[in-house]
């Protein structure tokens, strides 16, 4: 199995793992949108997501813009189980762009 980052796409010039993190960003939108339930971080999420939405817009992301969002996202859904499926799927998304440097 290949991950997204060994992947061509032939005649294309999108970073294969932009082009997965946009696909995670509009998936979980897409998936939050349609949740029934409100909830108390809901407008955290939007807008996080929303702010992921515009860095992967480019073709070279703010890698620690992206886990801000990521923490904060994942901070603001972590106790709605449905969209759990979403929230590691970003997570998968944004580890491509490589691990935080720790210290």
């Amino acid at each position: 199995m290949r991950s997204v980052e060994q992947r061509c796409v032939p005649g294309s010039r999108v970073d294969p793992r932009v082009a997965g993190l946009r696909s995670a960003v509009a998936r979980l939108r897409r998936q939050l949108a349609a949740h029934p339930a409100e909830f108390r971080d809901r407008a955290v999420a939007e807008d996080e997501l929303a702010a992921l939405a515009d860095l992967a817009a480019g073709d070279r992301p703010d890698v620690p813009g992206l886990r801000r969002s990521l923490l904060l996202v994942a901070g603001a859904i972590g106790s709605v189980s449905a969209l759990r499926p979403g929230v590691r799927e970003l997570r998968e998304a944004v580890d491509l762009f490589g691990r935080p440097p720790r210290g």
